[in-house]
């Protein structure tokens, strides 16, 4: 295809991926209340030192709050539409087998990143008691909305994305894009990535949290690795075999 040609269907992609986030979005806002409610029920359960309520220290921020939420919650509810689009725009020309594969892997990206999603949910309350932990007897923690709620959102799409991308190497070994020699070999720029990632979804220097979300994706990588090495090796059998 053409580059303009290539320019067109990105747009297609992404307008109907798009579409998708703000039917979703409008969904999100209208349980706004009690995603926050829900959000903040962690602070509650932490030992040690007392801690406030949330504190909106701007007239818009419970606005602001709002919207973030309702395009978080518009992003993962539009995951099916939106890991399709972006398939369908990688990958265009494959054969009607490939096309088959694709769809069983599209399938799998979906519970991949709702997976994720729930699991960085989950290892807030873990996460909110580990830093909370470490303030002074005595002490009061304050929390902004803003600044608690982007840990959350970002943290909650972060690893929802990181768990969908050993499926991605998975997928591309499929088709013959990525070898698995190549996939082992690339385990040190693999590490490093995660690393990086884990510590970019957490909060700054904390160890621990990025700990927690680095094994999984750690371990996700190594089954990918693991898949390609089986999948070329079949290949490479069958290959001979019919020679």
């Amino acid at each position: 295809m053409p580059l303009l040609s290539h320019l067109s269907e990105l747009r297609k992609r992404l307008t109907i991926a798009a579409i998708a986030v703000v039917i979703g979005g409008v969904v999100g806002f209208t349980l706004s209340d009690a995603l926050i409610a829900a959000a903040a029920e962690p602070l509650s359960h932490v030992h040690g030192p007392s801690m406030t309520g949330l504190n909106f220290t701007r007239i818009g921020e419970a606005f602001d709050l709002r919207f973030k939420i309702a395009l978080t919650v518009g992003i993962v509810l539009a995951s099916p539409v939106w890991i399709a689009q972006t398939w369908a725009f990688l990958v265009p020309g494959l054969t009607s087998r490939e096309r088959r594969t694709g769809v069983t892997f599209v399938g799998l990206a979906v519970p991949l990143f709702l997976g994720g999603a729930g699991f960085g949910w989950m290892v807030v309350p873990q996460i909110v008691e580990l830093l909370a932990g470490f303030a002074p007897s005595g002490s009061t923690t304050m929390l902004t909305a803003s600044q608690y709620f982007d840990f959350l959102l970002k943290l909650v799409v972060g690893v929802g994305l990181a768990f969908v991308s050993p499926l991605a190497i998975i997928a591309l070994n499929a088709v013959g894009v990525l070898s698995a020699r190549s996939v082992v070999r690339g385990w040190r720029v693999a590490l490093v990535v995660i690393v990086v990632f884990s510590a970019a979804v957490t909060p700054p220097a904390d160890l621990m949290s990025m700990g927690i979300i680095a094994l999984p994706l750690c371990v996700l990588y190594v089954g990918a690795a693991a898949w390609t090495w089986v999948h070329d090796h079949r290949s490479a059998r069958r290959a001979r075999s019919s020679a």
